[in-house]
């Protein structure tokens, strides 16, 4: 017998978005980008305008992302949005073990993470200290992340299509307004007075246990989409 439940529920969509908005990459750029504008002797004042419109652009990029993914599987046809949901799930579980693996063993085989190459770039751009630089250095960062640390993301996406209307948009624009308040948190932070590199040490001091609870998040996001898509669980 089906389950009736109306999923995705409010606290699955701010749970999510919590564990996923503590994001290494989005994060460390932010971090990387503040660095280089205090040794620059840089103003607090232009660093929270530069900051700022760091995070705006991570917003619309993730935001417009996420809406247009949504839109699409909303307009496939039943059978296949059911297929689909299920390879989502699949992949959803997958990268939850490895999220996991990188708790115990970080580094090692596969990992979900930015390429080597990529992040040369992305530190060449972050020394980019301008208005034009942060907006283009915020779309870049959530482009190339987007594939590799965007799985929280697309499990979130799969389930708002189910019911794709104006609570569901609501939902994605709350999922991506909490994704960055960490990065809104760092800002303030920095501005008042608290050095970079001790929210450096908590970063690399948390990593371990952010991915831990991803991975464990990630495999239940899994799970729960593969029983909707094969009935176990019907959305209301």
């Amino acid at each position: 017998m089906a389950v009736e439940a109306y999923l995705p529920s409010l606290v699955t969509v701010i749970t999510t978005a919590a564990i996923d908005s503590i994001n290494p990459c989005a994060i460390g750029v932010l971090i990387l980008m503040i660095s280089v504008m205090f040794s620059c002797k840089q103003s607090t004042r232009r660093m929270l305008m530069l900051g700022s419109l760091y995070v705006l652009s991570v917003l619309i990029v993730y935001l417009l992302a996420g809406l247009g993914l949504m839109y699409y599987l909303s307009t496939l046809p039943l059978y296949l949005a059911e297929y689909i949901s299920i390879a989502v799930g699949i992949l959803i579980v997958l990268a939850g073990l490895l999220e996991i693996k990188d708790y115990f063993w970080y580094g090692k085989w596969f990992s979900l993470s930015i390429p080597y190459k990529v992040t040369k770039k992305i530190h060449k751009y972050s020394t980019k200290t301008t208005a034009v630089g942060v907006i283009f250095l915020g779309a870049f960062v959530s482009a190339v992340e987007l594939p590799c640390t965007g799985a929280p993301y697309l499990a979130i996406i799969t389930l708002l299509s189910q019911n794709f209307d104006i609570i569901a948009f609501l939902l994605l624009v709350l999922y991506n307004i909490i994704f960055v308040a960490p990065l809104i948190v760092i800002l303030l932070l920095v501005a008042s007075g608290i050095k970079v590199y001790e929210i450096k040490k908590w970063k690399h001091g948390a990593r371990p246990y952010m991915r831990l609870l991803i991975g464990l998040l990630l495999i239940a996001l899994g799970w729960l989409l593969m029983f909707i898509a094969n009935g176990t669980i019907n959305l209301g």
